[in-house]
């Protein structure tokens, strides 16, 4: 499959079969916590990256193949930001007239002040949008958004799409110490998502290997202070969880490639999916991916990730030596 992977744990979809319908890291922002690494060189510009029909085919043998209650959500989520494929709304239509699951769609929301991006979405069940910050410099700093895509037009999109969307709105945040996990910060990101009334605000960490090293999940008391100063909305997602599905595939590397590529993976879940859906080849695959050149293990918070070798998260060991010998390092 090129265009369909999991069903994986979501932490907020439970199983979730991912339809990507965009190139690796075709995105307009560059997040300094992206777990697919950096985006070389930033896109904007809508465009039909892959067919829709194909995309279309591989949605409806995953689900003719799939057995009942095993997968809880389809959803739309980019290995780049999912609205620049310009047959979305398209995509949503027909997925909704093949299941009776629901349809999710995770996205940046840097488009949502769009009017065609937004009649895309309307079909879907649930769109899950990124607010990280409450005002521009803090959301250009975090979020490194294509020079065009304003903090302002971040916020009237979402206003815009809430207007008009039938379906559920949940705003997500990912929580970085020291960037946006202050009184002051959260403050503003509050007053700035009043007006938006989203069902929720989920409060999300980067467990997962961030674009930049220096990088780090907020610390509880962090946490708990998001949720005291959201309020009601607010939803602390707890780490991942569940079952990681490979399938049955007639090749193990292209199936672990299909995952790590949209999914970095933890070496140690990724050999549990393995042992399950090819017992005593887990290693041997991987030591062969690595050898080829076509996965790499990336190291974050004192753990092994495996994530396509194409991605670009930047060089821990290099950042200690640049910091060593006493010059400094653009997080920008």
């Amino acid at each position: 499959m090129r265009y369909v992977f999991g069903p994986v744990p979501s932490k907020r979809l439970g199983q979730s079969l991912g339809i990507d319908p965009i190139p690796l890291k075709t995105c307009n922002w560059n997040c300094v916590y992206c777990q697919l690494g950096r985006s070389v060189p930033l896109s904007n510009q809508r465009s039909e990256f892959f067919p829709r029909l194909a995309i279309l085919q591989e949605i409806e043998q995953t689900l003719q193949a799939s057995s009942p209650g095993k997968i809880d959500w389809v959803t739309f989520v980019g290995s780049g930001e999912t609205t620049l494929h310009s047959g979305l709304g398209w995509l949503i239509r027909q997925t909704k007239q093949i299941t009776a699951l629901p349809v999710a769609v995770i996205t940046n929301g840097a488009l949502l002040y769009l009017p065609e991006v937004r009649r895309d979405l309307m079909a879907a069940d649930v769109v899950l949008p990124t607010l990280d910050a409450g005002n521009a410099s803090l959301y250009r700093r975090i979020n490194r958004p294509w020079p065009r895509l304003t903090f302002d037009r971040q916020v009237s999109g979402l206003m815009a799409f809430r207007r008009e969307f039938p379906g559920r709105l949940w705003v997500e945040l990912m929580l970085v110490d020291g960037l946006n996990d202050s009184p002051g910060a959260l403050s503003e990101l509050a007053a700035v998502l009043k007006p938006i009334h989203p069902e929720q605000v989920q409060i999300n960490l980067p467990t997962r290997p961030p674009a930049e090293t220096w990088v780090q999940p907020a610390a509880r008391q962090s946490i708990l202070l998001a949720k005291e100063i959201l309020g009601e909305v607010a939803r602390i997602i707890p780490p991942q969880g569940g079952y990681f599905s490979l399938g049955n595939p007639a090749d193990i590397q292209e199936a672990i490639l299909n995952v790590i590529t949209r999914h970095p993976m933890r070496e140690e879940e990724l050999l549990e999916a393995l042992e399950n859906a090819a017992p005593g080849e887990a290693q041997r695959a991987l030591d062969s991916l690595a050898a080829s050149g076509q996965a790499k293990v990336v190291t974050r918070y004192g753990a092994r990730f495996w994530s396509a070798a194409s991605t670009r998260h930047a060089n821990l060991s290099l950042e200690k030596k640049v910091r060593s010998s006493g010059k400094s390092i653009a997080h920008h």
